[in-house]
């Protein structure tokens, strides 16, 4: 046999699929799990030997609809309802 051109024609079987949380092609059929995020587990998957990759997926790296505003909101002791002190 072999191990070159004629047998990456028989590759035509998927192993993975892509993952519901993390959206990559990560999520093993068989297994039932993604090898990126380690989904169906409740917690994602992180390792601290790979801190480049913790980087890529942490806080701040999407959207953070509510935590952007928060400094903002926190500087100003979270006041609601009411208008800032004008300046003399």
């Amino acid at each position: 046999m072999t191990k070159g051109t004629t047998s990456f024609g028989k590759r035509h079987n998927k192993s993975h699929t892509i993952c519901r949380r993390c959206g990559s092609s990560s999520f093993h059929i068989q297994k039932g799990k993604c090898s990126k995020c380690a989904y169906p587990e409740r917690k994602t998957r992180s390792f601290n030997w790979s801190e480049k990759a913790k980087r890529r997926r942490t806080t701040g790296t999407g959207r953070m609809r509510h935590l952007k505003t928060m400094t903002r909101k926190f500087k100003n002791g979270f006041r609601e309802g009411s208008q800032a002190k004008k300046m003399a």
